[in-house]
């Protein structure tokens, strides 16, 4: 989440209805205004509230470079620290504007609850703040209904997590309905959840849509939904793609990574690269885990161990 960007639209159109409506250009000079010092124009509750939230990411996301050099227990106690200060602050925006969703959804994602309990505090959460109806044409155009799609999109990513695979399904395939351009990425757990239902036709649609736009969770998915089929040829040769087309995909795989929980969105990473070879395999885990043959199949091709062996000795990576 940029959450700076969406404050500037934010204020700008506040002020923009009270002092408007505005030429083009005289928003234009508004917007320039807004950007060079947000905080003096957050003068609205939402907007104050969105402030803080901003200023707690910044903190955070700059906490997270001095982790390197700690020992296990250092970088837990680390890392409980700075995600007990998120909390706190998303609660303060939270008192200032009860209805700031940012705020309440990155403070249930920071509290790391189990995938259960996380997956029904959102479900509440989106209940108490459902509107009738979307906004026409593409809703992330509404920057005023984006904070409903994060939810969305997180509860999405829950549901995954917590291995309730057709909820998954049905709220990322809601989320590309009312956002086709999919800034959120919601086609990537709806591809993994058709993956482990088995669900080819769907796959098969989803790549389609999104034909040029391939992803490491694309590969993945049709790795997993082959090898689930027991089509293992078929598998093979697309487990071949994901090695070739995914940087680092073979080492993600063999190797998987600790990935730090989403504050708000995925972290934006390079089509195909290393950074969503991890993401993909960290939210591929739980049908990973519920095909506990797949990595052993995967380990019995050598040149699968090879290609992730080459990767990790170039980039100076454990092995």
């Amino acid at each position: 989440m940029n959450a700076w960007d969406e404050l500037v639209e934010r204020c700008a159109r506040r002020r923009n209805e009270k002092i408007g409506p505005l030429s083009e250009e005289a928003y234009a000079e508004l917007l320039l205004a807004v950007r060079q010092n947000p905080a003096d124009f957050a003068d609205e509750a939402p907007e104050q509230a969105l402030l803080v939230l901003a200023r707690a990411l910044d903190a955070y996301r700059a906490s997270l470079g001095h982790d390197e050099m700690l020992d296990d227990e250092a970088f837990e106690a680390e890392r409980a620290r700075r995600l007990a200060a998120l909390r706190a602050e998303c609660e303060r925006a939270a008192a200032i504007d009860p209805g700031c969703l940012d705020a309440r959804t990155t403070g249930l994602l920071a509290a790391e609850l189990d995938p259960d309990q996380l997956g029904a505090a959102l479900l509440d959460l989106g209940n108490a703040h459902r509107r009738d109806s979307a906004p026409e044409g593409d809703a992330w155009d509404d920057v005023f209904y984006r904070p409903y799609v994060r939810l969305c999109a997180a509860a999405a990513r829950v549901c995954l997590d917590g291995a309730r695979f057709a909820m998954a399904a049905s709220a990322a395939e809601w989320v590309t309905g009312i956002t086709p351009s999919d800034p959120l990425g919601a086609r990537h757990t709806h591809m993994l959840a058709c993956a482990r239902l088995e669900d080819e036709a769907g796959l098969g649609a989803l790549e389609a849509r999104w034909a040029g736009h391939e992803s490491a969770w694309s590969h993945l998915a049709r790795v997993l939904l082959l090898y689930k089929l027991d089509r293992l040829t078929a598998a093979r040769r697309a487990l071949r793609g994901f090695d070739q087309l995914v940087s680092g995909g073979a080492y993600a795989l063999l190797r998987p990574i600790f990935v730090e929980p989403y504050l708000l969105d995925r972290p934006e990473a390079a089509p195909c690269s290393f950074e969503e070879a991890l993401m993909a395999v960290r939210e591929a885990e739980p049908i990973i885990t519920d095909v506990p043959e797949f990595i052993a199949w995967c380990q019995g091709h050598d040149w699968l161990v090879e290609s992730a062996r080459t990767f990790a000795e170039r980039s100076d990576l454990d092995w």
